[in-house]
């Protein structure tokens, strides 16, 4: 996995067409809830592409392994997912989200 640099929407929604017009299979991961401290607000993206490449940001760094891979999956078998992540406080440090608040991520395929 490679993370490219930051990005604005537009730049974000750009490259994920020019990876579909490509011919490469691509999800967009979309914040749709947050409760807490969240360390991204509603709304911020990460686009990934099949190679497993991606750019932009759902949580600032502290979960987006594991939405690439749930967004590979999307590529794979074209079901969108909806993931929470939350945790305690006493748990925020371990698992790096420090914020100790919860998030929703909605990723979908991209079919343009």
């Amino acid at each position: 996995m490679t993370e490219l640099q930051a990005a604005t929407q537009e730049d974000l929604l750009a490259e994920a067409l020019a990876w579909k017009a490509a011919g490469k299979g691509v999800a967009i991961a979309t914040v749709v809830t947050t409760w807490g401290s969240a360390p991204r607000p509603v709304g911020s993206q990460l686009v990934i592409d099949d190679e497993g490449r991606f750019l932009g940001s759902v949580s600032g760094g502290c979960i987006e392994g594991a939405v690439v891979t749930e967004g590979l999956d999307t590529i794979q078998d074209g079901k969108p997912r909806l993931l929470g992540f939350g945790v305690s406080d006493a748990q925020a440090w371990e698992v790096g989200l420090a914020c100790g608040g919860k998030i929703e991520v909605f990723v979908e395929l991209l079919e343009a």
